[in-house]
């Protein structure tokens, strides 16, 4: 009788340990990225960029993280490296103003519902009384794009005065139209609300606490050698004192700290702040945000082209985010030849630092490019991707 009841218990454990041997994923091959390093260093030989910094992130972990070229384009470069810092233009929208504003709803001292207005009066002006924060966020505000405001201004106050004078193009929440202006109001409210600048708002949120010690507005002098060069500014004037290293001109004007533009930073320092959004606002047990507001900045609404603060991808035709990631997606660009893009469904991101304005800002094989590095990364861990076809698209 004991013999018999201890047969069936070794039997009843073998049957156990046979189904969950069977339930376990088979380990899966090491994901082969050679079609993606291929790509990339044919794009510094065809003048892509002078180099490049590229990484991968799945499920949260880094599997990819190389650099390519060089980071000038003089006679005697010196070599990319993955610590290399890149002007990351646009991502600035994206990774500092918007990080800021979220953290500033969250606790109540921003509401997005609200004129933009009731924080800066002087901007409601000129038809501006109601464009909402909301607007601002999702390019729906009816601002003007962009402006050479160094034709007309001498300093940072009149290049905000400029801004805040302006007239709309369209009634606010017609149409969607990026507007680098939206994001300077928006960067001088974070200003006003906290009482500190948006380079000092967001050292102290993020990239302290998160450990990006390679990333900044106004980077030191003794960071300055490791930093990738970009644009020549011929266009600078005497009477608007020392330039400020950022590509971004209107930036520049402003000191080089703008809510749309002026931030550096590394892959390596932009791989832990996008692992914390990808993980719900959470990083190494410290909560940045709510899980409910990743999803709420980052989500898309019916037909809506753009999130809050940051892109979405299309639905239809063309994406630099290429064709292997779902509609949910959702990144930036800037125009230094930089790029984020995050499919959510995947749980991968693909961030891109370059510096492709060097030395001519004319330059635009970065469009036929991105769509290629985001669907060599897709199918380097194994998911399918559309045929590609050529692009027509902005830079920003």
């Amino acid at each position: 009788m004991c013999a018999s009841r201890f047969s069936r218990s070794v039997l009843l454990a073998l049957l156990l340990w046979i189904a969950a041997g069977a339930a376990a994923p088979l380990r899966a091959s090491e994901p082969d990225f050679s079609a993606l390093r291929r790509l990339a260093e044919d794009g510094v030989k065809e003048g892509v960029f002078p180099g490049a910094s590229i990484a991968v992130v799945h499920r949260g972990k880094t599997l990819f993280h190389e650099a390519f070229g060089t980071t000038g384009c003089d006679r005697n470069p010196e070599p990319a490296y993955t610590s290399t810092i890149y002007d990351l233009a646009s991502l600035t929208k994206a990774v500092a103003t918007t990080s800021v504003v979220m953290q500033l709803v969250e606790r109540d001292s921003l509401d997005l519902g609200r004129p933009a207005a009731d924080y800066l009066p002087a901007f409601g002006r000129n038809g501006k009384e109601k464009v909402t924060l909301r607007q601002l966020l999702r390019h729906t505000s009816g601002l003007r794009a962009h402006a050479w405001y160094i034709e007309t201004c001498r300093s940072a106050g009149e290049l905000i005065e400029a801004v805040y004078a302006d007239t709309l193009l369209s009634r606010p929440g017609l149409q969607t139209a990026y507007s680098d202006n939206g994001f300077i109001v928006l960067g001088r409210i974070i200003e006003k609300v906290t009482g500190r600048s948006l380079a000092e708002n967001f050292h102290a949120r993020f990239a302290l606490p998160l450990g990006m010690r390679r990333t900044c507005f106004n980077p030191p002098a003794g960071l300055q050698a490791e930093i990738a060069p970009t644009g020549r500014d011929t266009a600078w004037g005497k009477g608007l004192g020392a330039r400020p290293l950022v590509n971004d001109q209107n930036a520049a004007i402003l000191g080089g700290v703008a809510g749309h533009a002026g931030l550096f930073s590394t892959t390596g320092d932009l791989t832990r702040f996008m692992r914390m959004l990808m993980n719900g606002g959470k990083l190494d047990g410290v909560r940045y945000f709510r899980k409910s507001t990743v999803k709420e900045f980052t989500r898309r609404r019916g037909d809506d082209e753009r999130a809050l603060g940051w892109d979405l991808r299309s639905r239809e035709g063309y994406s630099s985010a290429g064709g292997g990631f779902s509609e949910d997606s959702w990144g930036h660009l800037g125009y230094t030849g930089t790029s984020i893009w995050v499919d959510p469904e995947k749980e991968l991101a693909v961030i891109m630092l370059s510096n492709r304005v060097c030395p001519d800002e004319e330059n635009r094989k970065i469009r036929d490019f991105r769509p290629r590095l985001h669907n060599a990364a897709a199918r380097a861990l194994g998911y399918d991707c559309p045929p590609y076809e050529p692009p027509d698209c902005p830079l920003r």
